[in-house]
């Protein structure tokens, strides 16, 4: 069995992995920020531990046969429950989450090689994940804004006929959308239009006379 002071170090370390990343996504307001990475990191870490040596009284007995990986390999699928809960679908090709979810998962994996000793590879994980997590943002942002998805979204009258407003829009043959919604409130149509590309001349004239028509309220693009 390890000493405590091996396994207070094994334990303190993980929660400190948990812990950089976790300030990354707390910065960004997501559910799961500093307190949530720390601890799964750590539990991963205690887990790790007990798979490990928390069976040595009785390795060697005839009746007892060991796999110290079974109980470690629960936590790869266990922490897929609280990955899945970070993930957040906010409205048609529209998925929040997934990059806190995969970080969670890669959480799991720093403490469990913290609870097996692998300190070198624990550290080295965390620096790669903050430099894909932060470092790596501006690169993002630069590359993936020529190829994402416009939102056009239009809040109308309820005396407007939406089915008209779709047709008006779509009615170039230029126009490369992806998928649209109508959604209808006590007093308004809200019609959401996914673009692949930003759209052409003709279809920005169409949007900008839309804008003058007494039953529009409010045109808005998104992202």
């Amino acid at each position: 069995m390890l000493p405590w002071t091996e396994i207070a170090l094994r334990l303190a370390l993980a929660a400190i992995f948990g812990g950089v990343i976790g300030i990354e996504r707390e910065r960004k307001d997501w559910a799961a920020g500093t307190r949530t990475h720390m601890m799964v990191c750590m539990g991963s870490a205690l887990i790790m531990l007990v798979s490990s040596f928390g069976f040595m009284d009785i390795v060697g007995e005839d009746y007892a046969e060991l796999d110290p990986s079974r109980v470690a390999a629960q936590i790869v699928s266990g922490i897929g429950f609280i990955g899945a809960g970070a993930i957040l679908f906010r409205k048609p090709a529209t998925v929040l989450g997934l990059t806190t979810a995969s970080g969670l998962w890669t959480v799991a994996g720093i403490g469990m090689a913290t609870g097996g000793g692998m300190y070198i590879a624990a550290g080295i994980t965390t620096l790669f994940s903050i430099i894909i997590l932060w470092g790596m943002q501006p690169l993002q942002r630069k590359f993936s804004s020529k190829f994402q998805k416009k939102i056009l979204r239009i809040t109308a009258k309820a005396k407007a006929n939406p089915r008209k407003i779709i047709n008006t829009l779509l009615e170039t043959e230029e126009v490369d959308f992806a998928n649209f919604s109508v959604t209808k409130t006590s007093k308004v149509w809200i019609i959401e239009i996914i673009l692949e590309k930003p759209g052409n001349q003709r279809f920005m004239e169409i949007v900008d006379e839309l804008q003058h028509e007494t039953f529009i309220k409010k045109i808005s693009w998104d992202k």
